[in-house]
Parts: structure tokens; C-alpha cells; sequence
């Protein structure tokens, strides 16, 4: 089973800036008059059906009234809906037929005018299908597991169906069930078979007497340790556990849980960072966000039914670990004195529950590598909880020393990293003159750098998911005299334009950006600030991430009072106005592209506001005038790049990691993996040995001994470096001839 993202977690983690710069803004909020409600009819539980149908009501009318993309409770609307709450249940179209779709077609049109009135019998009558057809999966699995598998026939199973047509009827459905089961019973067996394996390499290597260093020796005992926990349960029984999980926490669902699925299908219908939490998510979400910094330090979403990492929190353990990467998908979670809990059909706010725990606690992931695709072997990854060090969220700031281009002496550029625009509200609120932020860390940098006297700085932007939308707006000033920073389009298309009003520059020589799809919000505000007025060059992949729009989080238990009532009723997050650029096109969607483009891994993953679901759409408002520091800095392009691709091409680390990427490009295209086990073993045996040849070459090329060292390898901070090196002399060598003239 599937679920869509539990919505706060991708909010905070690349959507920050929308959620704080909302309350900075004026939101859009309904009035008295426009929360409009029909009595319920009371029943054997009247009370609580009537709660219900409030929810339903103010939930559809807030959307309506208040979301930026304005789009009322009319048919098209319940087109829309009726085919996204299919989709949010069944994805995969794993569980309904054609058939299905077509018996509930009445409601197609309907649905909105429904929601008006509180009626949801709808999402009841699909939710209680969906329970039917988990049952009748997990029965025909106990009779089909009964009998073994052929692994020898030469088929194949698709495992992103997303865009395919459902079945037509139980009996297609039930060939695609025979597929699942096989694919799932096989991914068993080539873990077991991977193990063993590992465990013969590891037994000859002690009989030559070859040791393993420490992280290594540390990875085989927790590999070890987790292989007990799964021994003794064949691959059937440990299908059967699931599926027995899975059938029981949907029978035991509660009807404001189910509700909620349905309006939050109607959030998603708005915009893809819209959402509806439940009273008991919405509890859960807080609690998470005040425990938010002890666990793993990982952002997670569903996907395709795997529980799959969106972000990596800067200064978290499994950051600071450094094995856990974006797009692993984790099949599994094992507590340190607890038994394998397979977490695949598992909902994101269950599977958070497994995975975050007590500080100094381990917990081991089974994770399938977004790096091998979707071919990939489980491998496990134990990681200690903790708390995460701030201090590693912090802009660090360190100045390299590079050759000329000319090769005549040494050039300083200073690099700051900065992951986050962090700002201590809560301290600034009370007066404190010393509290947190962002632009005060940077500007004692910089203040660093000019002592050191560099040459040039680049901003590393590239891991940045946003944060305070004023921090963005007072960095920007730090590299600037005054001017607009940012504009605001609200819900009723007024325009304001956000400024940095501060004279002083804290830093005014060359200046590099370095960005990637990543890159979001904030981190895109300041980007596209610096840039259109000239005063910055961006480099890096060909966008970033795209996230244009701020949001508002709304408990709706505000609005109950106009009818009287108290009851725990949820929140809804919607979009309620869009950010644009001084010169006039959105952030939203296309992001910002660069003007030296890099290659790099997170080029090619799916990430970004384009591939997510009915998100807003790219548009222009008119630009703001704007002082342009540097007119002449395009003129340097041309030389820039050459040099820049003249360098890639002889620079062996930068090769190393286009290997790297090439072997990632093979896999992540794959929608489909062979279901015949000497096969996949064969491709699963070269995929590992290219994969480990490529680390090994990695390592002997950066000259990696260990983790640290294997942090210092960045081939694109590198070259971003040598570019900004490249623009300080092209600036000295055009200064230099206007002097002359």
C-alpha cells in the first residue's frame, strides 16, 4: 500500500521558507461569513458524523477561498479529485480494476457540490473497496505462497506502474498479484543469497589473514547482527508478516483517518505542498517537530510503496555517517534489541515511528540504493541516533589557495558553506541582540575573508533547502548597497516587493553561486536576487529545485467557533502566494538555471517542484528596477565555460565522478526488473563489482583513507572554485584595460 507524502515532513524539509515566511506574510484567511456549514443529520453515532461532515466542509471551503491557485468546488474539480483519491490509494494500480473505477463513475462530477453539503460517503464507500481487495491480496498470497515459484522463466515485472492503465478485471488483477509476490519472494532471496555471500568474502579473508579497517569491521557486525534477526523466517513467512500488518492497521483505521486520506486527496488536487493533516497526524506531525532533531536526520516520502529519502538534514547522523543518500528506499527497519519490521506498503507516519527512537539508540535501515536502481540488492546500514549538532548547520566559512590561470602565483578564494536560512525567532522576538541567524554568521565570515584579503568567494548553496525569508533578504544585502530582493504575489494578485535596505557590503569582490536541484526557496530568493542584478555568477546543475510558493499552515479548530463548536478538527497547509524574481519570472517550477552548468549526480535524479503533481505553474509578473552592479559579467562567459570544460576533461577526480554518474544514468531509468533469479543474480554480481571497482578507484584517486577524507572529495565545489578563481582574473584583466584606456 501506498501513501502520499505525509505532508509537514516535505514541508519542512524543502519548503521551510514558504512556512516561515507565511507568518511574516499576510495570509489568506476566511472570514466569519465565508465559512459556511450545513447541519448533519444525526445517526447511531451523531456526534461524531457530525464532526465529520464539519471537517469535510471547512476543509473544501478553505481550499476554495483561500488557495492561490483559486479554484472553486465545481465539476472539473471533482474530476480531478475523484481520479487523485484513486491514485492516492492505489498508485500502483495494484488494487482496483477498470472495472471499479467505472462502478463508482456517478460520483465523477459530483464530488465538489458533495463536500459543500459535508457528504464523504464516497471516500468510504472506495476506502472500504480498497480494505476488500488488501483482503482478498493477502488471501490469494497465503494459497499462492503455498506452492513454490519458477525462477527460471525468462519475465519480467514492472515496478513503476504509475502510468499505466489499470487492470481490466480481477482476473488481470490477480496475474499482476502472481508478479508482485514473485518479484517480493525474489528481492528475499537475493538478500539472503548477498549475505551469505559477504559472509564467505569476509571468512577468506581472515584465513589469508587481511584485515578490514574499523567502519568496515563495524558495517560486517551490524550486517551480521541484523542477518540473525532475520534468520529463522523464510521469504514467504516474511511476505506474509507484512501483509498481515498491513491488512490489520486498515481494518483498524478510524473514519477521521480515512476522511482525512479523502481531504488530503483534495489538498494534492491544489497543489503538491497543500495538504490536510488528520487531529491525530496533525498531533503526531508536532510532536515529531519537537523531537524533530533527535533521530536519523532524514526527510522521507512513499514511493512506488517503498519509504524513500528525500533529504538528508545537514548535521544529522545519518549526514555525518554518510552511507544513507537521497533516493535509497528502505524496505526494512531494525531496532538494536528488537526484531525486523519490514516497512514496504508501510505509511510514512508509521515507518518514521520504527525509524526514529531514543538518542544513542542504532537502528539499522535495509535499504535499495538510489544509486543502483531499481535492480538494486538490500544492504543494510546501521546508524546511531542523536541529536542533531547544530553547529553542523552552521555556515562554515575556509579559503583555498589556487593557481592563477595565468600560472604566475596564487589566488585565495573563500568558500562558505551554508545549508540552511536559520534564524533564532524565538530570540530575536525577546530582544535578545545576540540571537542565531544566518546573515550575522555569514557577514563574521566574510568579515574573515577580508582580513585574509581573498581574491574571490563562492557561496555553496547546493544542500540548501531554504528556511527565514528574511534572513534571504538580509544576506542578499550583504553583497549589495540597497534594492528589491524578492517580489510577493498573494491569492488576490497584490504585489510587494521585499528590499534589503541596509547600505553597508560586507563583501564586494567576485562572487560565485553554487547551486543545485536541491537548491530551494530561500537558498532560490537569494540566488536569483544576486544574479539579476549582476552581482553574482551561479553555477552548478541546470536548475534548482524549484519551490516558489510560500504556504500557510491553518488549524481549522479557528474556525469552529463561528459555529459553536470545540473538537480536535486538524490543520490544512495550502499555497497562498507565489515568490518572483526582481527581474520578473517565477522561482516556481523552473527554479533558476546557471551560468556555467557542472556535472554532477544530483543532475540526474528526479528532483524538483516539475516532478511533483499538480504544482503551480511558471509565470511572469512585470520586473522592478533594479541597480545592475556588474553589466560586463555575461561578457565573461564564454572564456568561463571553456575553461571550465578544458579542466573537467584533464581533472582525474572530476572523471572519477563522471563514472560515478554514468553508472548511476544506467540504473535509474529501469521500470522494470527480470523475475529470473540466475538472471538478476548475474546483473546484480556486475552491477557490485562495477560499483565497487568505481569506489576503489574513487578512493585511490582522491586519496580517501576514511570518512573524513571522503568528505573533502567534491569535485564540483572544486571546479566552482577554480571558476571563481577564473573570474577574479577576467574582472582584474578587464579593470586593467579600462585603466589603460
Amino acid at each position: 500500500m501506498y501513501r502520499k507524502l505525509t505532508t509537514g515532513i516535505l514541508l519542512f524539509a524543502i519548503g521551510i521558507a514558504g512556512a516561515v515566511s507565511a507568518l511574516l506574510l499576510r495570509p489568506a484567511e476566511l472570514s466569519a461569513a465565508e465559512v459556511r456549514v450545513t447541519p448533519a443529520r444525526r445517526n447511531s453515532d451523531g456526534n461524531r458524523e457530525e464532526e465529520l461532515r464539519l471537517i469535510a466542509q471547512m476543509t473544501a471551503q478553505l481550499f476554495a477561498a483561500s488557495h492561490y491557485r483559486k479554484q472553486p468546488l465545481d465539476e472539473n474539480l471533482s474530476e480531478r479529485l475523484f481520479d487523485e483519491y484513486f491514485d492516492s490509494l492505489d498508485p500502483n494500480r495494484m488494487f482496483f480494476t477498470q472495472k471499479d473505477v467505472e462502478k463508482f463513475a456517478p460520483f465523477r462530477r459530483s464530488l465538489a457540490a458533495a463536500l459543500r453539503r459535508g457528504d464523504t460517503s464516497f471516500a468510504f464507500q472506495v476506502y472500504d473497496l480498497y480494505r476488500e481487495r488488501n483482503r482478498e491480496f493477502r488471501s490469494f498470497a497465503e494459497k499462492r505462497l503455498k506452492e513454490p515459484f519458477d525462477f527460471t522463466v525468462d519475465e519480467a515485472y514492472v515496478t513503476d506502474r504509475r502510468k499505466l492503465a489499470r487492470p481490466v478485471d480481477h482476473a488481470a488483477l490477480e496475474k499482476l498479484w502472481e508478479q508482485r509476490l514473485k518479484n517480493d519472494i525474489l528481492y528475499y532471496r537475493l538478500f539472503d543469497r548477498a549475505i551469505e555471500e559477504a559472509e564467505k568474502e569476509e571468512k577468506a579473508k581472515k584465513a589469508k589473514n587481511v584485515s578490514a579497517d574499523d567502519k568496515k569491521a563495524s558495517e560486517d557486525a551490524a550486517r551480521r547482527e541484523v542477518a540473525k534477526k532475520w534468520a529463522g523466517k523464510t521469504p514467504a513467512e516474511k511476505v506474509l508478516k507484512r501483509l498481515r500488518d498491513i491488512t490489520n492497521s486498515l481494518e483498524n483505521s478510524d473514519r477521521i483517518d480515512i476522511l482525512g486520506l479523502y481531504l488530503n486527496a483534495l489538498a494534492q488536487v491544489y497543489g503538491p505542498h497543500s495538504n490536510y493533516l488528520s487531529p491525530k497526524l496533525d498531533e503526531d506531525f508536532e510532536i515529531g517537530m519537537k523531537l524533530s532533531l533527535t533521530g536519523i536526520g532524514a526527510t522521507l516520502t512513499s514511493d512506488d510503496g517503498y519509504i524513500k529519502i528525500v533529504a538528508i538534514v545537514p548535521g544529522g547522523p545519518a549526514a555525518l555517517d554518510g552511507r544513507l543518500k537521497v533516493e535509497d528506499r528502505i524496505i526494512a527497519v531494525t531496532q538494536e534489541n528488537g526484531d525486523t519490521v519490514d516497512v514496504i506498503d508501510m505509511p510514512v507516519d508509521k515507518a518514521v515511528k520504527y525509524i526514529r527512537g531514543p538518542k544513542d539508540s542504532k537502528v539499522t535501515l535495509t535499504v535499495l540504493s538510489g544509486e543502483k536502481g531499481r535492480n538494486a540488492v538490500p544492504e543494510n546500514i546501521t546508524i546511531t541516533r542523536d541529536t542533531v549538532k547544530l553547529v553542523e548547520s552552521e555556515a562554515k566559512g575556509e579559503v583555498r589557495s589556487i593557481k592563477r590561470p595565468d600560472g604566475k602565483g596564487e589566488l585565495k578564494v573563500g568558500v562558505i558553506t551554508l545549508p540552511s536560512f536559520y534564524m533564532d525567532f524565538d530570540a530575536a522576538y525577546r530582544g535578545d541582540p545576540n540571537y542565531k541567524s544566518c546573515t550575522r554568521d555569514v557577514k563574521r565570515i566574510l568579515e574573515k575573508f577580508n582580513k585574509e584579503k581573498v581574491d574571490a568567494v563562492v557561496m555553496d548553496m547546493r544542500r540548501n533547502g531554504g528556511g527565514s525569508l528574511p534572513e534571504a533578504i538580509t544576506l542578499s544585502g550583504l553583497f549589495i548597497k540597497t534594492g528589491p530582493v524578492v517580489q510577493i504575489r498573494t491569492g488576490d494578485r497584490r504585489i510587494q516587493v521585499k528590499s534589503d535596505n541596509d547600505p553597508e557590503i560586507a563583501y564586494a569582490g567576485p562572487l560565485v553561486i553554487l547551486t543545485s536541484k536541491l537548491s530551494a526557496s530561500a537558498a532560490e530568493i537569494f540566488t536569483a536576487a544576486l544574479r539579476d542584478c549582476g552581482r553574482a555568477l551561479v553555477v552548478g546543475d541546470s536548475r534548482t529545485f524549484g519551490k516558489g510558493t510560500v504556504l500557510d499552515v491553518v488549524p481549522l479548530e479557528r474556525y469552529l467557533k463561528f459555529v459553536g463548536r470545540d473538537f480536535p478538527a486538524g490543520s490544512a497547509t495550502y499555497e497562498t502566494a507565489m515568490f518572483y524574481r526582481t527581474a520578473g519570472g517565477s522561482v516556481q517550477q523552473l527554479g533558476i538555471e546557471p551560468d556555467i552548468q557542472l556535472p554532477s549526480l544530483t543532475e540526474h535524479m528526479e528532483v524538483g517542484e516539475m516532478f511533483m503533481d499538480n504544482h503551480l505553474p511558471w509565470d511572469s509578473i512585470k520586473p522592478v528596477r533594479r541597480e545592475i552592479v556588474n553589466p560586463g559579467l555575461s561578457a565573461y562567459l564564454p572564456a568561463l565555460k571553456a575553461a571550465s570544460e578544458k579542466r573537467i576533461a584533464s581533472d582525474p577526480e572530476y572523471q572519477t565522478l563522471l563514472r560515478r554518474i554514468d553508472l548511476f544514468k544506467r540504473y535509474k531509468d529501469r521500470k522494470e526488473v527480470s523475475l529470473n533469479e540466475a538472471k538478476r543474480w548475474k546483473e546484480y554480481r556486475e552491477e557490485k563489482e562495477i560499483q565497487e571497482a568505481s569506489e576503489r578507484l574513487y578512493e585511490e584517486q582522491a586519496g580517501i583513507s576514511g570518512k573524513s577524507d571522503a568528505a573533502k572529495f567534491d569535485p564540483v565545489l572544486n571546479e566552482a572554485v577554480h571558476i571563481a578563481g577564473d573570474l577574479c582574473s577576467a574582472e582584474a584583466a578587464a579593470a586593467e584595460t579600462a585603466r589603460r584606456k
